[in-house]
């Protein structure tokens, strides 16, 4: 615990010093969040307010945009040769990937709380009681904590920085083809099958309808299913990579 709380404190202060990395993982959300709710939302139709509709989407486009940027800190450790060092100190191996993945949940807490504060001020109106608000942030932390540890996973695998920032790219893109922004049903054939079967859309809606009041129906499982298997699997992968290199 002591060797896993000093690489958290090492990647916090790495994020701190990179000025430019923490103002995109902050800015970049809610930029994409006014754009939609004040470019593109007086022409998309939804049931209500489209800034209520669009907000969940955004909260879990900004979880999974920070939480792939780990893959990038990973990889340069792997490649700048300070693992080396590290693996001649009396300290479990885990706690390297351990510090990474729990400081890259700690700064996503930040910049979701960012979003949701401006959403706030942009007219989203959520009606959850405490228990739904609880049962929202535990969904976005499980989600939070299974994007590290596969992009912890990714970032071992790859064998360069420029490679691993690719997947903080796809994380940034498949909320858009889910029901973050419209719903699944205006898309076409093919695009709305893969929108609907989809691991964001299920943590979309669920977010969507624990914020809104809504009836929060079996996606609510099958969201928390998805959680858990990007958790095991990305733990259990990145363990394996992290033992082999």
């Amino acid at each position: 615990m002591s060797a896993s709380l000093t690489f958290v404190g090492r990647s916090m202060r790495h994020s701190v010093r990179s000025l430019d990395s923490l103002l995109t993982s902050l800015m970049l959300p809610v930029s994409i969040l006014l754009m939609f709710v004040y470019v593109f939302g007086g022409a998309i139709k939804s049931d209500g307010p489209y800034v209520d509709y669009v907000v969940p989407g955004i909260i879990v486009l900004c979880a999974g945009f920070g939480s792939a940027s780990v893959a990038v800190a990973v990889a340069l450790d792997m490649t700048n040769g300070v693992i080396d060092r590290f693996r001649t100190l009396p300290i479990s191996a885990g706690a390297v990937l351990t510090g990474h993945v729990t400081a890259n949940v700690l700064r996503n807490v930040v910049s979701t709380t960012l979003v949701i504060g401006v959403a706030l001020i942009c007219g989203f109106r959520p009606v959850a009681d405490p228990l739904r608000w609880l049962a929202a942030a535990g969904l976005l932390l499980a989600l939070m904590v299974a994007i590290s540890w596969v992009a912890t996973a990714f970032g071992l695998l790859v064998k360069s920085v420029e490679t691993a920032n690719a997947l903080t790219f796809m994380a940034a893109f498949a909320p858009y083809l889910s029901s973050a922004f419209v719903p699944p049903e205006t898309m076409p054939a093919g695009l709305r099958w893969v929108a609907e079967n989809q691991p964001v859309t299920p943590i979309v809606d669920t977010l969507r309808d624990l914020t809104l009041g809504a009836h929060v129906g079996s996606e609510a499982f099958v969201a928390l299913g998805w959680c858990a298997f990007g958790m095991v699997a990305g733990r259990v992968a990145a363990g394996a990579l992290f033992r082999r290199r």
